[in-house]
């Protein structure tokens, strides 16, 4: 299988690169390990509220993976789920790939847009076994947040996620409590800020400096056993569905294998075009690091917008790039099968 870019990873940047290869006349092959476009908006925060998407005030997780999708359907572009790049190697003047399924593409562009690479939430410390409880009781992330309305629903951690869905739930749950093992937060301090006057109003309970120490139930969770950090005295509390948010273990995995520019595991780039120190290999979003980089998915999307401008140059040497504003350009609009405008 040949292709003009090979993206690695179909979260909101891999699937945006599709749109600025199309309207160049580009075409893409899409490799992720999950079993759906989207990334970490789709696995693990399809319903968390995203509010920076320029010119979008509101739109949650899988709102914004479903735009970018329905954005890019005018392009050709394959999709391939379910498996991992494993290895990289030189072919001429252009690169290839293999996939744990055997799957080998050729291209003379590979966009890494992995984000955080592969991932695993952090699992609480217990001496008690708990497996049981996970999928039914027990979760890492929000799939589906009306499987929470009306239910008595705790929530430990002390970042972003913590605090965004605290006060999200908060408008559905029957009874919702936060705990964190201090009275200090790592979030958004406006976030803070929210969670504290609903625990002031009386909306939710915020119970601090405390940590689980186990998890009482039958065939469901029922209760759990906290301990003050400050007073030493064990609390219970009685619930139904818990939310552990104490991050995720990120792993790039193969990536490290490829010879690639390193940084506390993420790969280096220019800021010109965003290529690696292999020629034809781009970083793209959150895996990539230079200087004032910040992780927003919008910037991903003016990183893989001018990386996919030299990706062009490599296919088409000596051609310059074609540009056009989408407003007016008739070409761009013959791509994306629009008439008359």
């Amino acid at each position: 299988m040949k292709t003009d870019i090979i993206v690695i990873g179909a979260g909101p940047v891999g699937l945006f690169t599709v749109f600025e290869a199309g309207i160049l006349g580009l075409n893409c092959v899409l490799i992720d390990n999950l079993d759906k476009p989207g990334g970490q908006c789709a696995e693990l925060y399809p319903d968390k509220p995203i509010y920076d998407i320029p010119g979008v005030p509101y739109q949650t997780g899988q709102e914004h993976v479903d735009a970018l999708l329905k954005q890019i359907e005018p392009f050709d572009y394959k999709l391939l789920l379910n498996q991992r790049v494993d290895e990289i190697r030189n072919v001429g003047d252009s690169w290839e790939v293999k996939t744990s399924e055997n799957n080998k593409i050729e291209s003379k562009n590979i966009f890494i847009a992995a984000g955080a690479g592969s991932f695993e939430p952090i699992k609480p410390n217990l001496q008690s076994d708990f497996s049981n409880f996970e999928g039914q009781d027990i979760f890492y992330s929000v799939k589906d947040k009306n499987e929470l309305k009306d239910k008595c629903v705790t929530i430990f951690g002390g970042g972003d996620s913590a605090l965004d869905w605290t006060i999200e739930l908060s408008k559905i749950c029957k009874e919702l409590i936060l705990i964190h093992r201090r009275d200090a937060f790592r979030g958004a301090p406006d976030s803070e800020k929210k969670v504290r006057k609903l625990h002031q109003d009386g909306k939710i309970k915020l119970l601090t400096p405390y940590i689980l120490q186990s998890i009482q139930g039958d065939k469901t969770v029922e209760s759990l056993s906290l301990l003050n950090t400050e007073t030493k005295e064990v609390h219970s509390i009685e619930t139904e569905k818990i939310l552990f948010f104490y991050g995720l273990n990120k792993k790039l995995g193969p990536i490290l294998d490829w010879n690639l520019d390193v940084e506390k595991n993420k790969i280096l780039v220019n800021t010109e075009n965003f290529e690696t120190n292999q020629e034809g290999i781009f970083a793209v979003g959150d895996i990539n690091t230079y200087p004032g980089k910040l992780n927003l998915i919008l910037s991903g999307f003016h990183e893989t917008t001018l990386a996919v401008q030299k990706a062009f140059t490599r296919i088409n040497p000596g051609e310059r790039v074609p540009f056009g504003y989408t407003t007016s350009s008739t070409s761009i609009h013959e791509k994306l099968g629009l008439k008359n405008t």
